[in-house]
């Protein structure tokens, strides 16, 4: 059994390795402002966890992180259960997020699509979808990227084979992002 001070310790090793991508992490956080600049939308996919995570940053952005400011379209394609469901029953889960991505997509807009594994089949349907669509692409993945490291230049791959520990900076990032929109529209 793993003690509390180790898991901290794989906690610490594993944000320490992302000072390696502060500048895509940068970037990326840039493309978002951008995409809100120009009237555009975040939109975000993820299974499991991740699922959650996009959840909870469509809310920070819609809502607010810490400042008061105006709310920012985004857009967790993880909650409507009702259309999770049909596509699902009708058509199977490969693409339940391409499909809504394919409805809602719009040049310009960005997609954040989260995997842990990076060979997630319905988030890679989702990037394929996007693609199609001119709509930006970040990608949120585990050590390796899996199928997903090299479809965009916007891949930020944490460096762990634990999925906690990719989720905790996945979400470190997330809130970074957010902190950052908030301090610009404020």
């Amino acid at each position: 059994m793993n003690s509390f001070t180790s898991i901290i310790t794989e906690h610490q090793s594993v944000i320490q390795h992302l000072y390696k991508q502060s500048t895509l992490i940068e970037a990326t956080g840039l493309l978002i402002i951008e995409t809100f600049q120009k009237g555009n939308k975040i939109l975000l996919c993820g299974n499991g966890g991740s699922a959650s995570d996009c959840q909870h940053l469509a809310t920070e952005f819609m809502v607010r992180y810490v400042n008061q400011r105006r709310p920012l379209p985004a857009i967790a394609l993880t909650t409507d259960t009702s259309i999770l469901t049909a596509h699902t029953n009708d058509f199977g889960f490969k693409q339940v997020f391409s499909r809504q991505i394919e409805s809602l997509g719009n040049k310009g807009d960005c997609l954040i699509a989260i995997s842990t594994s990076g060979n997630s089949e319905n988030i890679i349907e989702a990037v394929k979808m996007a693609q199609n669509k001119n709509i930006n692409i970040i990608i949120l993945t585990g050590k390796t990227g899996g199928k997903l490291a090299n479809i965009q230049p916007y891949t930020i791959t944490v460096e762990s084979d634990i999925t906690a520990r990719i989720q905790e900076a996945h979400i470190l990032i997330g809130h970074w992002w957010c902190q950052l929109t908030d301090e610009y529209f404020s």
